[in-house]
């Protein structure tokens, strides 16, 4: 093996964004939405299972052992996505995301090399995204999570170009990674909220980055989406039939929808091989990335199992495992 075993989805837990929140008016707002959006079943379990998993969301120490014992040499660390906070006003939102780009980058310190971290933008307040951003960029985060929408704007609001412009210029990663679904209530059981609301997300978010141009705009962006995009990769031939055959499906992109996956990055956690090698095939084996959704219960504990449960090639199998992170991450 010639590069290291790269997991580019994998989380933190910042108390300290946390109490920065805590008591605030809109926060129980929030969460009561939370709350109607998974319902009493899921909520029953979450709050134990995160728990239980504090000192592997927390502990720099406990990180590694899990990681060694994975075989996972990198791991590019995200916050937690319940710390978006995107209700939060542009001064609380500034505060929380500077907090959360410092804490992660400490995170990160306590094992150089072995772990790298991406920062939080507040996306509800585009202009405060873009200094986030470079406050993140600053700190030698590689770039920033964002979920697939803010309150009132998709990813294909202009308001974002200014976000898109300075991502492009810094080379930053942009991780794509959903927390909570707007279809609320309809999927409050079962936990649907997650096993349907995730992938669907995903799906949105993505078409609206091709289809309103964002991705003619701006290809060099680095955006890479959390659980293999969701759906679209498997359903992308449905958005290649509306682009041809509807001009309003067709007027804001130049290429076929398919065209686009080749300039994205996919995880691989999508918990099904015969699934995890039509990503590769409609995306390109070298957009692919390994993926464990580290340490949660909907992520794996087997990542490299998992991809080599897909069966593919050497050169393909090695690309996905670490070959393909490992040359996103490099700095120029």
């Amino acid at each position: 093996m010639t590069s290291p075993t790269v997991d580019v989805h994998a989380h933190v837990l910042l108390p300290e964004v946390e109490a920065l929140v805590a008591g605030h008016p809109r926060l129980a707002e929030a969460r009561a939405l939370d709350a109607r959006r998974n319902g009493p079943a899921a909520l029953a379990v979450n709050g134990p299972m995160v728990s239980e998993r504090i000192p592997r969301l927390t502990d720099v120490a406990v990180r590694l052992a899990a990681m060694d014992a994975q075989g996972v040499d990198v791991q590019l660390v995200s916050p937690s996505p319940s710390h978006y906070h995107y209700w939060a006003d542009e001064e609380t939102a500034e505060k929380l995301s500077s907090l959360a780009n410092e804490a992660t980058a400490a995170h990160c310190g306590g094992a150089p090399g072995r772990l790298h971290g991406l920062g939080l933008v507040p996306l509800q307040h585009p202009r405060s995204a873009v200094r986030a951003l470079e406050h993140a960029m600053g700190l030698g985060l590689s770039g920033v999570e964002i979920s697939s929408h803010a309150p009132g704007r998709d990813l294909s609001d202009p308001a974002y170009e200014p976000l898109w412009t300075r991502a492009e210029e810094t080379g930053a990663i942009l991780f794509l990674h959903p927390f909570g679904c707007t279809l609320d209530e309809r999927l409050d059981r079962w936990y649907l909220s997650n096993t349907v609301g995730q992938p669907t997300e995903n799906a949105v978010a993505l078409s609206h980055l091709i289809f309103s141009g964002v991705l003619d705009r701006h290809p060099e962006l680095k955006i890479v989406a959390a659980h293999g995009g969701g759906y679209l990769p498997t359903h992308i031939g449905r958005s290649d039939h509306a682009w041809q055959t509807r001009s309003d499906a067709g007027a804001g992109c130049s290429r076929p929808p398919s065209s686009y996956l080749k300039r994205l990055y996919f995880d691989s956690l999508v918990h099904d091989p015969h699934t995890l090698r039509e990503l590769i095939r409609v995306a390109g084996p070298d957009r692919v990335l390994l993926g464990s959704d580290y340490p949660f219960d909907m992520g794996t504990e087997d990542p490299v199992g998992a991809l080599r449960a897909a069966r593919l090639s050497d050169a393909d199998f090695h690309a996905v495992r670490g070959g393909n992170a490992a040359a996103l991450l490099r700095k120029d």
